[in-house]
Formats: structure tokens, sequence, C-alpha cells
């Protein structure tokens, strides 16, 4: 039932930012302790992929920022 979470390399990171003109911060928040962040071992600052099966797109992507 979690969707998917994929850690980012920092060069993925600076194309998703440049991609929708923002800065790290601006982006949702996950918490460093959460489930789904402990299980693929992310570090406050990482940004997440977070892929969801969507009915009528079939998948939507969001992106977190891990915090502390």
């Amino acid at each position: 039932m979690v969707p998917e979470h994929v850690l980012l390399t920092p060069e993925e990171c600076e194309q998703v930012l440049k991609e929708y003109h923002i800065d790290a911060p601006q982006l949702p928040k996950i918490h460093v302790t959460d489930p789904a962040a402990k299980e693929i071992e992310a570090k406050v600052g990482d940004i997440i992929k977070v892929i969801r099966k969507s009915t009528t797109a079939k998948q939507s992507i969001f992106y977190r920022l891990v915090i502390d």
C-alpha cells in the first residue's frame, strides 16, 4: 500500500530543482524518521521521489525533502 520511494542522486536533485525553478526548502517535507525514508536510508537534506499509482495518469510523481 505504500508508494515507491526512490532516493535521488545529487545530479537528479539539481535537475529537479532546475526543472521546477525552486530551491530545496520549497519542496514538501518528509521526516527522516518516516518508515519509508528509513527503509531507503535517507539522510536530512536528501530529496526523495515518491511514485504513486494514479487511476487517470497511471502514475504520479512527487518530490519530498528529508528533514529532521
